[in-house]
């Protein structure tokens, strides 16, 4: 269920890399608790920055940035209380699961940010056979993550950042190179989290699972701009705009 609160405000936000062209142009959007939003646009045209910048990885070079009622920017980020509350609130789940796994075994992998929290050692194993349960991987715990299929890794990254119960899942093009049926399932599981009230923010191109992932659409152009916000069912009948943006 969508609330009054918001969650991130972002204000005429810019973004460029030393000595580059802008990454982000002049964003203004708005995205409230219990949303489920996707970011779409062409390969290249910034929406995996934009979701590094909501994660708190990277900061606007220009504009403002508002998350959780308060200024996120490079000097607050920096500050060790400020940053490891912030991030608590957010889950990244990156395109590459090999970003994220680098442990010897899924069950460190699993333990790894709980054991930065208060947790006893019978907790973090409690949560971690609850999370390996609903998400059946119960027969990958002992296995190295990097052995792993492409789809199994994803899971096991997804049961990390699940473990920590964050109020925010971002995912970045989070179906890319999984075969037919865990994309199913990971449908369904995103699905599941945004009943149970989960906000949710996904990079994607893919068209065809729009309607099933998000409510509403935040699409760019290849000049790194925002040119439409609207509800997903209004937005994917705007086949002309679709095509001005070499999305199909």
């Amino acid at each position: 269920m969508i609330s009054n609160d918001i969650l991130f405000e972002l204000e005429h936000l810019e973004f460029s890399y030393p000595d580059s062209d802008k990454i982000l142009d002049n964003l203004n959007f708005t995205i409230y608790q219990g949303e489920a939003v996707s970011i779409l646009g062409a390969n290249g045209c910034g929406k995996s920055t934009l979701l590094k910048i909501l994660s708190g990885l990277l900061s606007p070079t220009i504009g403002s940035f508002r998350a959780f009622g308060e200024l996120v920017n490079a000097q607050m980020l920096q500050q060790d209380e400020f940053a490891i509350n912030y991030h608590r609130q957010i889950g990244f789940i990156f395109q590459d699961s090999d970003v994220q796994l680098f442990c010897n075994s899924v069950t460190e992998e699993l333990a790894f940010g709980l054991l930065q929290m208060d947790y006893t050692p019978d907790q973090i194993k409690l949560r971690i056979n609850e999370i390996a349960k609903l998400l059946s991987i119960e027969h990958l715990l002992n296995k190295t993550p990097y052995k792993l299929s492409g789809g199994e890794k994803k899971k096991v990254a997804i049961a990390a950042v699940l473990l920590l119960n964050p109020r925010v899942l971002i995912l970045d093009e989070p179906t890319n190179a999984l075969d037919p049926k865990t994309q199913h399932w990971l449908v369904g599981l995103l699905q599941q989290l945004h009943q149970a009230g989960k906000t949710l923010i996904i990079s994607t191109h893919n068209l065809n699972l729009l309607s099933e992932l998000s409510t509403r659409g935040i699409l760019f152009n290849e000049q790194h701009q925002i040119v439409a916000d609207a509800p997903i069912e209004q937005l994917l009948q705007q086949q002309d705009l679709l095509r001005q943006v070499n999305l199909i």
